[in-house]
């Protein structure tokens, strides 16, 4: 899909469309579209399988110490 992942372009244009139709702010909705694929774009060329690591990175429990 133009360069991003499959499942995030039809994420983010789900997104994009339910803004923008069905809150009826056009303007607001085309914007997170935009930038929601060219983000994704981007991460899809810096690393291909950054959906996989992204989700086993959220598997992880977060720790911070104090």
């Amino acid at each position: 899909m133009a360069g991003a992942p499959r499942a995030v372009a039809i994420v983010n244009g789900t997104l994009a469309a339910a803004v923008g139709i069905g809150l009826q702010l056009w303007i607001p909705g085309i914007l997170m579209w935009i930038v929601g694929h060219t983000l994704a774009v981007w991460a899809a060329k810096a690393d291909p399988q950054f959906l996989e690591v992204f989700a086993r990175h959220l598997k992880h429990a977060f720790f911070v110490d104090a």
